[in-house]
């Protein structure tokens, strides 16, 4: 999955969608994700930079990971197929 080219990320985790017009706020490991998913990094490079800087197990990791996925789709911030 790609998030969408017209999303402004800034650094302190406020996110805008320019088609929209919304806006979200991010703590700081969402945001550190979204900025892995911006570089293009795959769910499997994702888990493996998070599990090795964060005290996390890959169940866990899987459980939130893929719920906050699930909420950037719910929000629409990923690019149509």
């Amino acid at each position: 999955m790609e998030l969408k080219k017209n999303l402004a990320i800034s650094d302190t985790g406020f996110v805008f969608d320019a088609n929209s017009g919304e806006s979200y706020s991010l703590n700081p490991i969402g945001l550190e994700i979204l900025n892995y998913l911006k570089q293009g990094l795959k769910d499997d490079e994702i888990r493996e930079k998070i599990m090795e800087k964060y005290d996390v197990d890959a169940s866990t990791f899987d459980l939130v990971y893929f719920d906050f996925i699930r909420t950037l789709q719910q929000f629409d911030l990923f690019e149509k197929s």
